[in-house]
């Protein structure tokens, strides 16, 4: 392994490049997605910001300092009460662009600053106590996250669970490819407890969630990331699943359609949001970043309105953008000259993630 030396001017240049990244799958840069407003002040202690005054008075400006602190909207990957990988958008305190990056480790960690903030039922995933050291964004895309020893605190059968949680929530970042691990320094070429490969680093190409198929030729198949809806608490949210799925005639965008459409293997506690008979009526067409889908009537929640529930768009969405290259989708129904959403607001222009993904910007 080697050793990693951190210099002030490495660690500065290394923070320049975090806040210089562009925008992501309809997200905006860290970069402007952080720029404070003007003769705004920051600080990272909430008792300096309360002044120097004491008693009363000095409690007095500390809360008005709470209260007015800006937030921003981040999508945490956590773990929910089945102990699957989930995205969830949290508000957590708006920082300097070149601490995002720093900042969103800092969320994954167990017993931290997310504590308060996390939903029923979900949880960190990152081993409590975990530092973050250092960061550097390499021209290759590839992030050097170094963490404290801490981070090797954790059971061997979560050791898949906090790659995916960290590597997601760093690669919602552009020219962020991939994460490449060190611990206290030193490169690692495997995960400390469960010796996961890690040397070449770990992209979303890895999979999340990953779901072994039972009935899937792998010869004939492609392993694509899949968004099912689940329910607890009453609250929706989707699941991101990586499984094996037969590509039929070279057309991943039309198998992926059907794989979502038939709906998650038995056994799970996924839902299948489409109704019965719902189908293509044509092969999906791509262009210039655009994929067009043409579906059946069977698709609509109500025909007499032309509208398409809420959470089929966003199943629809959240895959298919999650294809390279594939920045919105336009979905058509045959004998339907405008489609709705459930509220009877019209889909007049083709439907991109930031829709179901915040932006960051307030």
């Amino acid at each position: 392994m080697k050793k990693l030396t951190i210099y002030t001017s490495v660690f500065t240049f290394s923070l320049i490049l975090l806040s210089g990244c562009g925008l992501l799958k309809g997200e905006q840069s860290l970069e402007e997605m952080d720029k404070p407003p003007e003769e705004a002040t920051y600080t990272n202690d909430l008792k300096d910001a309360a002044s120097s005054g004491e008693g009363e008075e000095g409690a007095e400006a500390e809360q008005d300092a709470e209260a007015t602190k800006e937030t921003v909207e981040r999508q945490l990957y956590l773990l929910d009460a089945n102990g699957m990988v989930v995205p969830q958008t949290v508000a957590i305190p708006k920082a300097e662009s070149k601490a995002v990056a720093s900042q969103v480790l800092e969320y994954l960690v167990k017993d931290g600053p997310v504590t308060e903030l996390l939903p029923s039922g979900f949880q960190a995933v990152l081993p409590a106590g975990t530092q973050i050291l250092g960061l550097d964004l390499k021209e290759n895309g590839t992030l050097v996250v170094d963490v404290s020893k801490e981070f090797e605190n954790y059971e061997p059968e979560n050791e898949e669970e906090i790659l995916q949680a960290m590597t997601y929530t760093l690669t919602q970042f552009e020219n962020v490819e991939k994460v490449q691990l060190w611990i206290n320094g030193y490169e690692q070429e495997v995960m400390p407890v469960n010796g996961t490969p890690i040397s070449n680093g770990v992209s979303r190409a890895n999979g999340i969630n990953i779901l072994e198929g039972h009935s899937v030729d792998l010869m004939n198949s492609e392993a694509v990331t899949l968004y099912y809806p689940t329910q607890q608490d009453g609250k929706f949210y989707h699941v991101p699943i990586t499984q094996h799925i037969e590509v039929e005639k070279d057309n991943v965008y039309q198998s992926i359609v059907e794989t979502l459409v038939n709906g998650p293997e038995l056994g799970t506690n996924l839902l299948n949001v489409f109704n019965d008979g719902t189908s293509l009526t044509a092969k999906p067409t791509y262009k210039d970043g655009v994929l067009t889908l043409n579906f059946n009537e069977n698709v609509l929640n109500s025909v007499e309105q032309a509208s398409i529930s809420d959470k089929v768009m966003e199943t629809l969405v959240l895959t298919l953008t999650d294809q390279p290259g594939v920045e919105a989708v336009d979905v058509k129904v045959d004998n339907v000259d405008q489609v709705f959403n459930e509220s009877g607001e019209a889909y007049s222009e083709p439907v991109t993630r930031s829709m179901f993904v915040p932006t960051g910007k307030l």
